[in-house]
């Protein structure tokens, strides 16, 4: 396994030559985005997320709506004093990078660490760490963890996810499909109606190759130990499945206090069943964090 600079705004983790994933920690550019719309640019995200066979799952600046980018944490509401700001969309807030904290390579696993900031202007009002662990693969699976460290600087943050809908936090965005080609699991089963504001331990998003009839997908999991268990999702078919923390109420964190958000996405192949899903949050939720 391998952690590899592809440019001086991405880094690539490898599980031997097939790539797993790319942390771009730099601003990328949407080049199909008009420079007038603001959502033209975002930093500090995972963009691809790639299967088992080497295809692309995620999707980044798609034309429905340029301000989802792979994996990204983001919420539309974001207090600070008196004002409210939206990092969901990008706007009046920024996340950069300041500085990597690790970078751990392992004989089955590697850990890529790294701190970002929440910008008003030069002001940090936000440190955000990053902790991205890829376990080598096995036959038809490989799991990544995703660690968030929020810790405020000076003066409180409030976040808060859109009303009605709850999203608003770690979201993956797959690739657009037609409805008839994704599959959505949830711990009650297979779902073809689009969820809002339902508690949920898991997600799974499953969808046919364009070119082909093998399947593939991934399932976002949330850890046990997550604020407020299990928190509320948006699931969507044509593409992002968001977690919704805090959701609709809104919640203060305050500096010196530092709050964990962990969560696994389960890369898989094929259309996994039921009870192979549960087995593998069984695997992920009975791990002391």
């Amino acid at each position: 396994m391998a952690i590899r600079d592809l440019s001086d705004k991405s880094v690539g983790i490898f599980d031997g030559e097939r790539p797993v994933l790319v942390y771009n920690h730099g601003v990328m550019v949407g080049e199909h985005v008009p420079k007038q719309d603001h959502r033209w640019k975002r930093a500090c995200y995972i963009h691809p997320v790639y299967d088992l066979s080497g295809d692309v799952l995620t999707e980044d600046f798609p034309k429905d709506h340029y301000h989802h980018h792979g994996v990204f944490w983001t919420w539309p509401y974001v207090k600070v004093e008196d004002k409210t700001f939206d990092t969901w969309q990008g706007t009046g807030m920024d996340q950069r990078f300041v500085r990597w904290i690790d970078r751990k390579v392992g004989v089955d696993a590697v850990t890529l660490a790294v701190e970002n900031g929440w910008f008003i202007g030069e002001k940090k009002v936000m440190i955000e760490q990053v902790e991205i662990t890829v376990n080598r693969a096995g036959a038809d699976s490989q799991a990544v963890d995703v660690r968030l460290l929020l810790t405020p600087t000076e003066q409180p943050v409030t976040l808060q996810g859109r009303g009605g809908k709850s999203y608003g936090g770690l979201t993956m965005r797959f690739r657009s499909k037609a409805k008839e080609d994704v599959t959505i699991t949830v711990p009650t089963g297979r779902t073809r109606e689009d969820l809002k504001m339902t508690p949920l331990q898991w997600v799974d998003y499953t969808s046919k190759h364009s070119d082909a009839d093998d399947m593939s997908g991934a399932t976002v999991m949330i850890h046990p130990q997550h604020p407020d268990y299990p928190p509320m999702w948006l699931t969507r078919h044509y593409g992002p499945q968001c977690v919704g923390w805090p959701g609709v109420e809104a919640q203060t964190l305050v500096p010196g206090e530092t709050t964990q958000l962990d969560y696994r996405i389960w890369i898989h192949r094929g259309l996994p069943e039921l009870e192979q899903l549960k087995k593998a949050y069984e695997d992920y939720s009975s791990n002391a964090n």
